[in-house]
């Protein structure tokens, strides 16, 4: 499903970006070719359920996407705060539910500071008053996410930021814990152009 670029490599296709949210989530999509990334849809976030997640995961698999992109928001000084390991749990989510459906699709982390900043400013200079924002910034957001991250893979001829690695399936993640023993193997965290987090 994958076609891994010839220098070092990297998923070739329909890609998926993901803005997490405490009360949204952003969901944005790339064409085959990773040319251009353009917002797709916004959900509820559901943190008892995780149906969010299972929708996700659903459309990776209609959509036969090679990857999912999570922005993870860093503070300006590159540190972590509880907005990352939000991201870094729901990215953990997703991984595990694309394993449980039988998909080798990766997950992978990328810094997204000021995104959601980014996108209400674009959002504003196309002429949509700040009352509206709300229904389209998280998709406006992941967009971003996923445009940065396909421009960095290619500049690169290298997958970018941190790889997710699905938590052992005895793992109960019912109520949007994880376990603490799983790691993100760092493949590369590319310093990013975007995100804070107000949702």
């Amino acid at each position: 499903m994958t076609n891994p670029a010839a220098a070092g490599g990297y998923p070739q296709g329909v890609k998926l970006g993901v803005d997490v949210g405490t009360v949204r989530v952003g969901v944005a999509i790339c064409d085959r070719d990773s040319i251009l990334a353009t917002p797709y849809k916004t959900l509820d976030r559901n943190a008892k359920k995780n149906s969010d997640v299972r929708v996700i995961a659903k459309l990776v698999e209609e959509l036969g996407a090679v990857q999912v992109v999570v922005g993870l928001p860093r503070t300006m000084k590159g540190e972590e705060h509880a907005s990352a390991r939000m991201a870094t749990d729901y990215a953990l989510l997703l991984a595990a539910e694309l394993s449980r459906r039988g998909l080798a699709v990766p997950v992978n982390l990328v810094d997204e500071r000021l995104s959601s900043v980014t996108a209400h400013r674009n959002l504003h200079q196309a002429g949509m008053s700040s009352r509206d924002h709300r229904k389209v910034v998280d998709q406006v957001a992941a967009a971003g996410i996923l445009q940065h991250a396909i421009d960095m893979q290619k500049a690169r001829g290298a997958d970018v930021g941190s790889r997710v690695t699905a938590p052992s399936p005895t793992v109960d993640l019912g109520a949007g814990g994880a376990d603490e023993t799983v790691r993100a193997t760092a493949a590369d965290t590319a310093p990013s152009s975007d995100n804070g987090r107000q949702q």
